[in-house]
């Protein structure tokens, strides 16, 4: 099994009060890492500082594009002090997205962005959604976005709840970018009222609930085997929001021991 990490998103309910006894409390489950998403008001100084002192690895972070290419070396610097091997970009608003009016300066964004990460020793990645499977001529708005930036600068972070709502295969597309998937994105979750193939919001069309992994419908044991198979590094476990009457808390612990079970 690879290292395994949690997204801090996952526990953004619980870590709003305290987010240094969280980590302590995901330490001591046995997650390998975390993945930021913020810094909670912390600077990096104090960030660095609690990890070090509770001993658990920030192997990633995701960071808003509009915040990266405000400054790019302060800000990937930042997260390169605090020992990110990767840095996401989590998300793009409408206007920065394929066809829009401002996709043509968001690739040259990223572009520059790709470069700042590896003059501080990360890669940057792309975090995707359940839009960027739309498709256009034939293609999924996502792999014209790979196609338009080389892998040196950019490289994938598939989230593979979104690839599954969308329509596509998740364990088949992660193997798509073998070579090319660092880091995958395990997420489950339960749908009624049929399938998104053309990238729509699935709560506007049927019932839908994320899951702890293994409460859900994906097919862990295929997609821990394809990103093996794809070369991947680390998983990170994310769950949107917690169900079934659980806390996040208790979502992450349910997670991370399903996973060691496979």
């Amino acid at each position: 099994m690879l290292p395994i990490a949690i997204q801090a998103y996952s526990l953004r309910d619980a870590s709003s009060g305290d987010p240094v006894s969280v980590l302590r409390e995901v330490k001591a489950m046995g997650y390998d890492g975390i993945e930021l998403a913020g810094l909670y008001g912390f600077s990096f100084t104090e960030v660095k500082m609690a990890l070090q002192s509770i001993g658990i690895k920030a192997m990633s972070a995701h960071v808003s594009y509009d915040e990266m290419i405000a400054d790019p070396d302060k800000v990937l610097g930042g997260y390169a002090s605090l020992g990110c091997s990767w840095v996401a970009i989590p998300h793009l608003p409408e206007h920065f997205r394929i066809g829009a009016e401002r996709y043509d300066e968001v690739i040259a964004g990223i572009k520059t962005l790709g470069e700042a990460a590896k003059k501080h020793g990360m890669t940057l990645l792309y975090h995707n959604h359940e839009f960027e499977f739309a498709k256009i001529d034939g293609e999924y708005a996502l792999d014209l976005l790979y196609k338009a930036v080389p892998a040196d600068l950019l490289q994938t972070q598939l989230d593979t709840c979104w690839v599954k709502v969308a329509g596509a295969d998740p364990a088949e597309y992660v193997r798509k970018y073998t070579g090319r998937a660092p880091v995958v994105h395990l997420k489950d979750y339960c749908m009624e009222g049929g399938s998104l193939g053309d990238g729509g919001t699935p709560m506007r069309n049927s019932t839908f609930e994320f899951r702890h992994l293994g409460a859900g419908m994906q097919d862990m044991p295929a997609l821990v085997q394809a990103s093996l198979d794809a070369g991947a590094e680390w998983f990170v476990v994310e769950q949107d929001m917690p169900t079934k009457g659980m806390t996040s808390i208790e979502c992450a612990r349910e997670s991370l021991n399903y996973l060691r079970s496979l």
